[in-house]
């Protein structure tokens, strides 16, 4: 399986420019992309779903081909989703720390 370092997202408590509204998880983040150290702000409403964990505590992200195979064996603490159209993403926890995997549409 392919796996390559994405980003890292930092939680937030301030708005941050250019953020992006999930409104199915009720979260703000910017695009890592745009980020010159690849770095995506996460800003949690009172109301987001996420767990605890992943509102309080830094996350690595890494892009994968194959997000079932990525998370097969994990502790999966958020389920595949698909926050933006054309990407789908879980996060498990690897010995307590969030990690995000990202399935790009091919």
């Amino acid at each position: 399986m392919k796996k390559e370092f994405h980003h890292i997202g930092i939680p937030t408590s301030e708005p941050r420019p250019n953020e992006i509204y999930l409104e199915s998880i009720q979260l703000y983040i910017t695009d890592a992309t745009q980020s010159p150290h690849r770095i995506e702000w996460t800003r949690a409403e009172p109301d987001c779903p996420f767990p605890e964990v992943l509102k309080t505590t830094a996350h690595v992200a890494y892009s994968v081909d194959n997000l079932e195979e990525a998370i097969a064996g994990h502790e999966v603490i958020w389920a595949p989703f698909e926050p933006l159209p054309g990407i789908r993403c879980a996060f498990i926890l690897d010995d307590g720390a969030p990690v995000e995997f990202l399935e790009f549409a091919k």
